[in-house]
């Protein structure tokens, strides 16, 4: 199996397996929305995406951020914790973040797209491996072209690789990563509030969740669903 990198730049013309990764916070707060009983998640770019889904869908959900903080007129913002304590059987969402879901959105030649974090690293691997794709291509979401942020995705995206290759890493370095990358430094900042170090210890959890966040074309949209390591796995309707 190739192990390629991307970025959001690049990952447009990736026509393989495509892994998105967002560690602090889009797919780890997916991992605990669906962990909380959500059915599926659609992920869209642009804020008027999500409020038009919302009117054209009954009892939709909206979560997501604008530069990390909540974006007005949305149910959730883009932190994992609240949804530990919730009960959402069922619901449907929509997601709209500055990286992660335009990660998912512009690899729109995928054949096969998932979105990974620290929380079901694990299940992303298990699931690559059944699936075991000629190239796999990892896109550290957060991270731009010569811009020095996205360290904690990078992290994740060395994390992931290095078990795809069969070694047996200890992840303490890479969560160190994490904590110590500027957009993990936001968290341990107690004048910033909508930064609460809770939601960078629970985005630090490796393989809380034993799922994987797989997306599909449904219906035109995508679809995020959380994947047990059982059953046929399919492409991406109508990708190439």
């Amino acid at each position: 199996m190739e192990i390629a990198r991307g970025s959001l730049e690049t990952c447009s013309s990736e026509t393989g397996t495509v892994v998105a990764i967002d560690v602090l916070r889009a797919f780890s707060t997916a991992a605990y929305a669906l962990a909380a009983g959500v059915d599926s998640i659609a992920l869209v770019s642009t804020i008027e995406e999500a409020f038009a889904l919302k009117d054209r869908l009954a009892g939709v959900l909206l979560m997501g951020e604008v530069g990390g903080l909540p974006i007005e007129g949305f149910d959730f913002g883009n932190s994992p914790a609240p949804f530990e304590t919730l009960n959402l059987l069922g619901r449907r969402m929509v997601q709209r973040t500055s990286a992660g879901t335009q990660g998912i959105v512009r690899s729109r030649n995928a054949r096969h797209l998932l979105a990974s974090s620290f929380c079901c690293a694990g299940a992303t691997i298990e699931y690559l491996r059944k699936l075991n794709p000629e190239k796999v291509t990892l896109v550290p979401t957060g991270r731009g072209e010569n811009d020095g942020q996205g360290d904690e995705d990078v992290a994740c995206a060395d994390y992931l690789e290095a078990l795809l290759k069969g070694e047996r890493p200890a992840g303490v370095p890479y969560l160190r990563r994490v904590r110590e990358s500027r957009a993990g430094r936001k968290f341990l900042d107690p004048a910033q509030p909508d930064f609460p170090l809770r939601d960078l210890e629970r985005c630090m959890e490796i393989d809380r969740f034993p799922f994987a966040l797989v997306v599909h074309r449904e219906g035109g949209l995508l679809l995020m669903r959380k994947e047990p390591m059982m059953g046929d796995v399919r492409p991406i309707a109508g990708s190439t």
